[in-house]
């Protein structure tokens, strides 16, 4: 069987065609901000859902043209916030007659982990997993055989640039500000870390993608593998100290950094910061396989049972 399944997230709808036999046919991605505006108001604006309709019609276009059977879809953090959800529910069942499931934090945070290590294999030793999201950042405490702890904390990147002042480029009181909050936030993580110790960082989203091809681009790695690449922690902290001193104009000339995350960047390194530091986070690795993976694995496995 050929499955579309589509993450429905903050700020990119992703796609991914794949046999439920094991092999993905393709991945795609499109940026909506389906979260844009929607943070302060608490529902989603109607701009954000027509850029919405659009891209679920083109992924499945795509869809069709490569054989897909079914398709599932997945909705998370701006979608289950907003007091209008239902409504955009029901206008994707009427347009393209899907079923979207709005999943909270933490079944998001099980398919992240089981995406993850079906890319890199966690090994027995405890480790952190981050997914940043525009809405939410997930985090998950885990091995390659169970998950120790997860939680879901509202601090996306689009939900931090709507919510906290940020000056071009970020003033040392602002970086301050969006340190004390996140700190403050994810204690939680770090209480539960404390009797973990997770020395490595598994990270799944778009920053991390960052990351990993302004590196490439240095030539300071190398693409070996298609589904992930480890990050030098040392690397990631010069770049960090980049991201927090530079200005719009800056970040946008540094080649492998995506346009749409050119300003984004800057609270997500702020959170992968705070995380390294206070986790004392010695290895980081970055994996193109996040949710939709993790539900693809599931799936396939339930057709093999």
């Amino acid at each position: 069987m050929i499955v579309a399944i589509i993450d429905m997230g903050t700020n990119t709808f992703n796609l991914l065609v794949a046999q439920t036999s094991g092999k993905i046919l393709h991945e795609s991605k499109l940026p909506v901000k389906l979260g844009e505006g929607g943070f302060r108001s608490g529902s989603l604006t109607p701009e954000a859902m027509q850029r919405a309709f659009k891209a679920i019609n083109t992924h499945l276009i795509t869809a069709k043209r490569l054989g897909a059977n079914r398709c599932f879809a997945f909705a998370t953090s701006a979608v289950r916030d907003a007091s209008n959800r239902q409504e955009f529910v029901d206008e994707v069942k009427q347009r393209f007659n899907i079923d979207v499931e709005v999943i909270d934090g933490n079944r998001e945070a099980e398919l992240i982990w089981k995406g993850v290590n079906a890319a890199i294999g966690l090994g027995k030793s405890p480790a952190v997993v981050v997914d940043i999201g525009g809405g939410s950042n997930e985090t998950i405490l885990a091995n390659s055989e169970q998950i120790f702890w997860l939680q879901s904390f509202n601090l996306g990147v689009t939900r931090i640039a709507e919510g906290f002042p940020i000056s071009d480029p970020i003033t040392p009181h602002e970086l301050e500000a969006i340190e004390s909050y996140m700190l403050q936030t994810v204690e939680p993580l770090l209480l539960a870390a404390a009797n973990l110790n997770p020395r490595v960082m598994a990270g799944s989203s778009g920053a991390f993608d960052s990351f990993r091809k302004i590196l490439v681009h240095k030539g300071i790695i190398h693409d070996t593998s298609k589904f992930s690449a480890e990050i030098p922690v040392d690397e990631y902290l010069k770049l960090h100290r980049f991201f927090v001193t530079s200005t719009h104009a800056q970040r946008l000339a540094l080649p492998g950094l995506d346009p749409i995350r050119v300003d984004l960047i800057v609270p997500a390194s702020i959170f992968v910061n705070l995380l390294v530091q206070k986790l004392d986070i010695k290895r980081m690795f970055q994996t193109d396989y996040a949710l939709k993976e993790g539900f693809w694995v599931e799936l396939s496995n339930k057709v093999k049972d």
